[in-house]
């Protein structure tokens, strides 16, 4: 029985970093959404869905109208303020994160980081918005591309990185010329709001920023599929399921917008015969218990070797054994809450299955918080599987891991890309020619292909992004910025004649 000695003062405390955040207090009471903590499952605000969204996209739009004309390397100011405004606010920011989406208190203050490192990034992109100068066969002509703001972005988040995966976004849509209008997850509204506060407070310290170049969009499902049908939003970046990217993509398609999605990860890792088994062990712990199992990037497929699965199993039922699940306020807790009750049901349908398909589980027991029905915390869970099996196969949003062994590196990576999503994979090696195969185009198929770390806690200096069932988009890092801009093709003709290219005569007299 888990011991949540200041439960009670939760509210109260969320209440306190929003007021210091920037929000009043107004903003989150009285309204018709309730936000609630999973560290307790109670009520900690009440937040007013948004009246009118095609109002509020219809101010995005004005702003965007006007804001494209700004030089980037001054919307860049913009993004370095409100990168400081972020650090000025890390703990408080992070705190609430904690509260609010359940994550330890490391984590929580990472993800702010994440928002700050992917500021920074943007900030100087602002001054790298370039495109070719490109060869052209006609003389006296130049040939050269431009990239302009595309408009409205639409941004739809998860609960799960309620902050970073906005910032991800906001941070080169900003810098790029762009507006923004976001949707937040219905389980994390108040960190939504603090965010917004803490834009608000840079846009003021910039000054002549448009009104409604950030956005909140409050409600369900229906403020997403306004956000979707908009046709005054040529952008939507969507995270979340893949059965809401299957509702996502179709919309987007019909009306011939551009879709960046990032949905389920069903993430692998392969420990070969030459795997530092310590370095392992501290990087598949990680991987597939932190945020309780709640990362699309979450490690949930492990094959082992056979020569090395006696050594490395036992050592990793010691260490899902030993980590501390509670408070994640706490000092030393590593394990928080599961989001809510249907995360619960979904890890214990997804175990009993394992279960009936001859997998041997240890852990995945429910640790009851007291007189907290609705705080749903779990002991992560390793299962022993002897085949992939359907329930393998399919993404379960909770701390599973399911262990296999495997005989021949051609057989795990066939198993390893055997899925419908590919987010994000690993292996662990010291042969070079094992590492290198798995990097190849024969080996892993996800977007993130990773050697000697696990498939989670991406850098955002990369693409962030996977394959198949994961949607194909790519944010944060490296040229991400293209899919928040259009592209225009220039050519320049300096000369007194007009040759056409590939040959092609054309003469008028």
């Amino acid at each position: 029985m888990l011991d949540l000695t200041h439960a009670s003062g939760i509210a109260a405390e969320a209440q306190s970093l929003l007021e210091r955040l920037g929000v009043p207090g107004a903003a989150v009471s009285g309204g018709a959404l309730m936000a609630r903590s999973p560290l307790t499952g109670t009520q900690i605000g009440a937040v007013a869905p948004t009246p009118d969204p095609a109002e509020a996209i219809g101010r995005a739009h004005e702003a965007y109208l006007a804001w494209r004309t700004v030089p980037a390397p001054r919307r860049g100011e913009l993004v370095r303020l409100l990168g400081e405004e972020l650090r000025a606010a890390k703990a408080d920011l992070g705190r609430l994160v904690t509260l609010e989406a359940g994550k330890i208190a490391s984590e929580g203050l990472g993800e702010v980081q994440e928002m700050i490192d992917i500021c920074d990034f943007a900030t100087g992109l602002s001054r790298q918005l370039h495109g070719l100068t490109i060869a052209t066969e006609r003389p006296d002509h130049r040939m050269m591309e431009s990239w302009h703001p595309a408009g409205v972005v639409g941004v739809i988040s998860a609960f799960n990185f309620p902050v970073a995966v906005w910032s991800w976004n906001a941070a080169l849509a900003f810098a790029c010329g762009d507006a923004v209008v976001w949707k937040p997850s219905e389980k994390t509204l108040l960190t939504a709001l603090a965010v917004q506060a803490l834009f608000e407070r840079a846009a003021a310290r910039f000054g002549g920023v448009p009104d409604g170049l950030s956005t909140l969009l409050i409600g369900g499902r229906e403020a997403g599929e306004a956000l979707v049908a908009d046709p005054r939003v040529p952008v939507v970046s969507a995270t979340g399921s893949t059965a809401m990217g299957r509702a996502v993509a179709p919309r987007l398609a019909a009306r011939f917008a551009r879709a960046i999605l990032e949905l389920g990860g069903n993430n692998g890792a392969i420990v070969t015969p030459s795997a530092d088994l310590d370095l392992t062990v501290r990087a598949v712990a990680f991987a597939a218990m932190g945020t309780a199992g709640q990362r699309c990037t979450t490690l949930r497929r492990l094959f082992v070797h056979d020569s090395v699965y006696e050594a490395l199993v036992p050592r990793l039922k010691a260490a899902y054994g030993s980590v501390t699940v509670g408070d994640p306020r706490a000092a030393g807790t590593l394990i928080g809450p599961l989001i809510d009750r249907p995360a619960f049901e979904a890890m214990t349908h997804a175990l009993d299955a394992a279960r009936r398909d001859g997998g041997v589980v240890t852990g995945g027991v429910r640790v009851e918080a007291q007189g907290l029905p609705e705080a749903y915390y779990v002991r992560p869970a390793l299962v022993e599987m002897p085949a992939q099996t359907e329930v393998v196969r399919a993404e379960t949003f909770a701390p599973i891991l399911y262990v296999m062994r495997y005989h021949t590196l051609e057989d795990a990576i066939a198993r390893h890309n055997d899925v419908p999503q590919g987010l994000a994979s690993s292996i662990f090696t010291t042969d070079l020619r094992e590492a290198e195969r798995f990097l190849s185009a024969a080996g892993s198929d996800c977007g993130i292909v990773n050697v000697n770390i696990g498939p989670s806690g991406a850098e955002i200096g990369g693409a962030f992004g996977g394959e198949k069932e994961t949607g194909g988009g790519r944010e944060a890092g490296s040229d991400s910025w293209k899919a928040y801009m259009r592209r225009a093709t220039n050519t320049i003709n300096y000369g007194a004649t007009v040759p056409l290219a590939q040959g092609v005569s054309f003469d008028v007299s």
